[in-house]
C-alpha cells in the first residue's frame, strides 16, 4: 500500500523519470507501542505527509516512523545530526538521520560514560540487567553528504554509521536488523549528460577519512538525540516507555567529568 501510494504520488507530481518506479520502504518494528498489525495507517496517511514535507529543520523524538520507537528501553525515535568538516580538508558536510529502535539499558554509553549502569529503573524488558546476554531492536540510518563519491565509496561510508551505533553501547545482536544507506547529492545530472559522455568528479581515498570518521560521530549523536527529543509514551496495552531524564543524565555526565 505505502509503495502504490508513492508511486501515486510521484507520476501525479511528474516525478518518474523512467518508465517504471520502484520506491523502497523502511521500517523498524514497533510492536510493543503500536498496535502494528491494526494497520492504522492508510493511503491517504502516506498522500497527507508526502504532500506536507518540507526543507528545514527536522523535527526529532516521538514523530513520524520514530512514534513507537524503542531505545536502550528509554523512548526513542527519529534523531539528527552532522558535521562540517574544515575547508583546509574539503569543507564537505556529512548529516544523519536515524530512525532509533535498538540497545538494552545496561548497554547504553554517552560520551564515553556506561550511563545506563546508572539508570536502572523503569527498564521494562531487562530491569537493567543482562540475564540473557541478548540483544534486539533496529536501527536505519540515512547518511547524506555534498563530497563527491562514488559508490563503492559510498557503500564504504554506510558501514562506518554501525561504528556510531557502537559507540553508544550496542553491540547489533542476532535480532538487531540494521539498514544503513549513504548517498551524495554531487555531480548533478550525471546520470543524463545531453552529450551521452558524463563528467565525474570524485574525492580520492587518501581524502576520506574525515568524511568517514564525521559519519562515525554524527551517528552516535543522532541516536542520542533521538532520546533526547523523546517523550515519555503509553501505547498499548498500557505499556508505558520513560523518557531519558535530562537532569540526572546531565548530573551522571558531570560526575565523570563530561
Amino acid at each position: 500500500m505505502v509503495r502504490d501510494t508513492i508511486i501515486d504520488w510521484q507520476i501525479k507530481q511528474g516525478a518518474i523519470f523512467q518508465k517504471w518506479s520502484c520506491p523502497v520502504v523502511g521500517e523498524t518494528t514497533d510492536g510493543w507501542l503500536n498496535d502494528m498489525n491494526g494497520f492504522h495507517v492508510k493511503a491517504e496517511h502516506v498522500m497527507q505527509a508526502l504532500e506536507s514535507a518540507t526543507s528545514g529543520s527536522i523535527a526529532e523524538g516521538n514523530v513520524g516512523g520514530g512514534t513507537g520507537m524503542i531505545t536502550f528501553e528509554f523512548k526513542g525515535g527519529i534523531g539528527t545530526s552532522s558535521r562540517k568538516i574544515p575547508e583546509k580538508l574539503g569543507g564537505w558536510t556529512i548529516g544523519v538521520l536515524v530512525q532509533a529502535n535498538f540497545g538494552r539499558r545496561f548497554q547504553l554509553t554517552i560520551s564515553g560514560v556506561p550511563v545506563g549502569k546508572h539508570l536502572l529503573s523503569d527498564a521494562p524488558f531487562t530491569n537493567g540487567k543482562n540475564p540473557l546476554n541478548r540483544e534486539e531492536g533496529s536501527l536505519i540510518v540515512i547518511i547524506a553528504t555534498d563530497a563527491p563519491l562514488l559508490p563503492h565509496q559510498l557503500k564504504r561510508l554506510a558501514k562506518r554509521a554501525s561504528l556510531g551505533m557502537a559507540r553508544t553501547g550496542s553491540l547489533g545482536g542476532n535480532g538487531s536488523g540494521d539498514i544503513y544507506l549513504a548517498f551524495s547529492t554531487a555531480n548533478p545530472g550525471a546520470a543524463n549528460p545531453s552529450s551521452g559522455i558524463a563528467q565525474i568528479q570524485t574525492l580520492s581515498n587518501e581524502h576520506l577519512d574525515p568524511i568517514l570518521f564525521s559519519c562515525v560521530h554524527a551517528t552516535e549523536e543522532a541516536i542520542v538525540n533521538s532520546m533526547i527529543a523523546a517523550e515519555t509514551m503509553t501505547g498499548r496495552d498500557g505499556l508505558t516507555i520513560k523518557a531519558l531524564p535530562h537532569n540526572e543524565l546531565q548530573s551522571i555526565l558531570n560526575h565523570y567529568g563530561r
